[in-house]
């Protein structure tokens, strides 16, 4: 009779967390939903800044409202079982610091060195980072397929972004930029690891709770800034209350991205999530036009639909890749 080994009963465990998956529809719906979700943030909070909200207090109220929102269903999942959470604390320690509050602190930062689109053209460089950090990491070296889609994927960011002309750049909005970067890879990193036990709605709402005790921690101590106002908020000539986008803030781009964005990584994988993950940006040209009145360019609509075929061709290598 063989003997089992610790390490051969937790290889297979392992073998789940690292390989690459194939995904599914449900995935692809998830991540889209993820996404977008993800891309209403900037226009909502483009208006809620004019009306005289700071960077801080929007961030205290987005990432507190989706905790709450997130927490009947969390605590569902995880059914008392706390041990899950005591034995990933150094995990959910990463995800707050890095993919919570680091990736959004870090590109609210940059944007006040330097212009939007390119702010979001480095942050959006976090695939291949992912596909980078999964080859050296895990041995998942890229085919030709995820390399062509990568390389239609960022030739329509750059399109969206309107960034032909050129643009001037801050060395300090780079490199807040660059931090916002590493936040959003390991957000898609931790995501789809699902060897910690941790259902991804409990994750979520780890990630946001705990990132809301931060952002009031740096705010009582001054190091962000923090101001509300109750005058109303302007999107595209229409006036609302300014309670109705701190709730969407909240419920949409909070406790919905959030939650979503987990459960997509764990069907997908962090990298093929991570392409997805791309529409979120033309989601946000999207809803600029909509709610700000910026209009997108044709080079724009052509930028949307390259990502949207460089996503097609990485999902065709992410099938043909062997498990």
């Amino acid at each position: 009779m063989s003997v089992l080994t610790n390490d051969a009963i937790a290889a297979p465990a392992v073998r789940r967390a690292i390989a690459p998956r194939t995904g599914s529809a449900g995935g692809f719906a998830l991540a889209a939903t993820s996404a977008i979700a993800f891309s209403l943030s900037g226009p909502l909070a483009r208006g809620l800044f004019d009306a005289g909200w700071s960077t801080g207090g929007v961030l205290l109220v987005r990432t507190g409202l989706g905790a709450t929102l997130l927490a009947p269903f969390a605590l569902s999942a995880l059914r008392g079982r706390w041990a899950l959470v005591r034995r990933n604390l150094l995990l959910v320690g990463a995800y707050v610091v890095f993919a919570v509050g680091g990736a959004q602190f870090a590109y609210f930062s940059a944007v006040q060195h330097m212009p939007v689109g390119p702010a979001l053209l480095i942050e959006f460089t976090a695939p291949a980072a992912v596909v980078t950090w999964m080859w050296l990491r895990h041995g998942q070296r890229p085919g030709r397929l995820t390399l062509a889609g990568s390389l239609l994927a960022a030739l329509g960011l750059v399109l969206v972004l309107d960034l032909v002309a050129g643009a001037e750049l801050s060395t300090h909005g780079v490199l807040w930029a660059l931090g916002a970067m590493v936040g959003c890879a390991v957000y898609f990193v931790i995501n789809a690891d699902d060897s910690t036990g941790l259902p991804p709605i409990a994750l979520a709402w780890l990630g946001l709770l705990l990132g809301t005790l931060v952002f009031g921690v740096l705010a009582l101590l001054r190091l962000i800034p923090l101001a509300a106002s109750t005058a109303a908020a302007h999107y595209a000539g229409i006036t609302v209350p300014w309670w109705l986008p701190l709730i969407l803030l909240g419920s949409v781009t909070s406790a919905v991205a959030y939650g979503t964005g987990v459960a997509a990584a764990r069907r997908l994988g962090s990298r093929l999530a991570s392409f997805v993950a791309l529409l979120e940006v033309v989601g946000g040209v999207a809803f600029a036009w909509l709610l700000l009145g910026e209009l997108p360019r044709a080079v724009q609509f052509a930028g949307g639909l390259l990502i949207l075929a460089g996503l097609v061709v990485v999902k065709l290598g992410e099938t043909r890749r062997p498990a």
